[in-house]
């Protein structure tokens, strides 16, 4: 009964949006605040119904009914309470359900919280969200319903994939879906702005808080993804360019252009359709990866379906709504106004430098992630495009936009002047050079372009810590003096000092274990030792574990540095029963901040009869830093959104409604 109430609260969420959309043109057609207000009560209210479907399939999970399709090839009676709760959106139709959630959740709050919003330009951003909606909703109802009932239901289901049934990718897809579909709202922001002729200093101020809030999540969750790919893969590494990585790697491209792009038309009035564009393109990539996953293009662990018919519905959704808010952008950019000028040297020509390469950026990877598919689809040839590639084309692009990040903020608006900032970043620089070339020097291999990475994470920390020192005016004043400025300085702006200080702490970790790792593999008998580098890792036993819905072969490996044990490693591999898979459970032991990373491989015929095990370990140095980083990051996005000039919705102006 609770399922059919589901597929009833679902069904009803359709039917709410679709009135969320004829009730906002309405409203906005005529003028009529209660017609609009309605509209937004429509969008509260799909909000509403939705949670309920989505408790119900959660419900359905929870207690194992295996009558619900959904439920039986996804879920199994044995498995933990918390990744019961995680098959809910661990399958195609469950995580379209928890995109809708969080599509009529942002809707909710942009009809709750956009009151200081100009009315009309909120009525059309209302009907443009619920118009997603309804689509989405539509798409979910007809072609993936996670409801349908199974007319003989068997006593077992076949279970969740057991590389999705750990805790951080247990909370990864909500986080990302967040980041992703919190980029609808500035679609819709844009699209009611072309469509009312209003793009200002004032639609900028709307439209920064929802991107930061959006680029906040989505930064949490790609970082949760790589930390799962790390730990769970057992490949040693945390970053594969993996087509379904890309996916959600170029929206966070897009969004970080954005915001620097609506800072410049928030407060110079200047690149209003650029900003525009972008506002559109980050929604629109956001829903090409929702195409890429589910339409069985992509042959991937992180890949939700393979059914191509409903890829082409997929498809077809994003021409259908990127298609036409592009050629309303291409119908109203030429009576857009050019916005304020300024000097190649100033804030804005160094905000404009940053969208250039992180858009070209975006291109590269966009370039490497379709390519394959098309040329295969042309040709019939499989071919790949791998690390090579994006070591080739991104990286460059990234090491240019890190040298430039420390001097933005350091800049004057409309005319700048480079000597003060240079001066303010000579220990910045000087620092980076230092580190760069001692690494070159001292650390052996040599390499060049590792050192320079260094070089530029010196670089990138300590010029936002010198970019925050000149704000507060530290050293060029009475301490008293620097203190008031310190707790006057604005969050906004220590929130942008973290975001550059976590993507130095990121290059940094990522250098050094990119460059630096060791690796070594070799066959242990009980009582044999493998050394990596400074490690020596020895095999003590390993025993068999009953798990909860598995079974495991679990290796006591003790890690001896100097002689003497540093740690005790536990990893092993799992054979889940209900699906007849096997995977790895890697042990990590963190030294201070890098990872000494053991994984557990198949058993092999020994001498003897004896059974040997083969051992993999890898030094992964500063590992830590890379997950680290992302995570000041968000935090520097969080803080920002606490700023009152920042808040969500946030406005200058108020419309009485009649």
């Amino acid at each position: 009964m609770i399922t059919e109430f589901g597929a009833f609260a679902l069904i009803l969420a359709l039917v709410l949006s679709l009135a969320q959309v004829l009730l906002s043109v309405l409203g906005r057609y005529r003028r009529s605040g209660l017609l609009a207000g309605a509209g937004e009560g429509a969008a509260l209210a799909a909000f509403g119904a939705l949670a309920l479907a989505f408790a119900a399939l959660a419900h359905a999970f929870v207690t194992s009914d295996f009558s619900v399709a959904n439920v039986a090839a996804n879920s199994h009676s044995e498995k933990p309470l918390l990744y019961r709760v995680s098959a809910t959106w661990g399958s195609h139709e469950g995580s379209m359900l928890l995109w809708n959630l969080a599509l009529t959740g942002f809707g909710a709050l942009l009809a709750g919280r956009g009151r200081d919003l100009p009315r009309d330009l909120k009525a059309v951003a209302v009907a443009v969200q619920g118009l997603i909606g309804s689509v989405f909703l539509a798409y979910t109802v007809l072609a993936s319903n996670p409801f349908v009932r199974l007319a003989d239901p068997p006593v077992e289901g076949r279970s969740l994939n057991p590389l999705l049934q750990d805790p951080a990718l247990a909370i990864h897809p909500p986080f990302l879906y967040a980041g992703y579909v919190g980029m609808s709202v500035v679609f819709s922001l844009a699209v009611a702005a072309l469509v009312e002729g209003r793009i200002d200093a004032a639609w900028a101020r709307w439209v920064r808080p929802w991107t930061l809030a959006a680029w906040s999540f989505l930064t949490v969750g790609i970082t949760l993804g790589a930390f799962w790919a790390y730990y769970e893969l057992g490949w040693g590494g945390w970053w594969f360019w993996d087509p379904v990585e890309n996916a959600s790697f170029m929206p966070w491209l897009v969004a970080t252009a954005l915001l620097h792009s609506a800072v410049v038309t928030e407060k110079r009035g200047a690149l209003p359709g650029w900003t525009v564009f972008l506002a559109i393109t980050a929604f629109s990539f956001s829903m090409l990866g929702a195409f890429l996953v589910r339409s069985g293009v992509l042959t991937s662990v992180h890949a939700f379906a393979v059914d191509p018919t409903r890829g082409v519905l997929l498809l077809g959704i994003l021409l259908a709504t990127a298609g036409s808010a592009f050629t309303l952008f291409a119908f109203r950019a030429p009576g857009l106004a050019a916005g304020g000028v300024f000097a190649p040297v100033s804030r804005e020509s160094a905000l404009v430098a940053n969208n250039i390469l992180l858009s070209a950026a975006t291109l590269t990877v966009l370039l490497g992630t379709l390519f394959p598919l098309i040329r295969e689809a042309v040709s019939g040839e499989a071919i790949s495009v791998g690390v090579p590639y994006f070591n080739l084309t991104f990286t460059p692009l990234m090491a240019i936009l890190c040298l430039l990040v420390p001097f933005g903020p350091l800049l004057a608006w409309k005319r700048g002047d480079l000597s003060p900032a240079f001066r303010a970043l000579i220990p910045a620089l000087v620092l980076g050079v230092l580190v760069g070339l001692a690494a070159l020097w001292f650390l052996t291999p040599r390499k060049a372009f590792a050192s320079l990475g260094l070089g530029l994470a010196a670089w990138l920390i300590v010029g936002a810590l010198a970019e925050a020192a000149q704000r507060i005016r530290l050293f060029r004043g009475p301490l008293a003096e620097s203190l008031r400025r310190f707790r006057g300085l604005p969050r906004g702006a220590w929130g942008t000092t973290l975001a550059h200080l976590g993507l130095g702490v990121f290059v940094l970790g990522a250098c050094f274990e990119t460059a630096w790792k060791l690796e070594a593999a070799q066959t242990l008998a009980p009582g044999q030792s493998l050394r990596v580098g400074a490690w020596e890792l020895v095999l003590k036993d390993v025993r068999p574990v009953d798990g909860p819905n598995y079974e495991a072969e679990t290796a006591r490996i003790s890690a001896l540095r100097d002689g003497r044990e540093v740690c005790a490693l536990t990893p092993s591999r799992r054979f889940y029963s209900a699906g007849g898979q096997t995977t790895s459970e890697v042990a990590i032991c963190t030294v201070n901040l890098s990872h000494l990373y053991v994984v557990l491989g198949e058993r092999r015929p020994g001498p003897e009869g004896r059974g040997v095990w083969l051992v993999r370990g890898f030094w992964n140095p500063l590992a830590l830093l890379i997950f680290i980083g992302p995570a000041i990051m968000a935090l520097g996005g969080l803080v920002s959104l606490t700023d009152r000039r920042l808040r969500l919705a946030a406005g200058r102006r108020r419309e009485i409604r009649p």
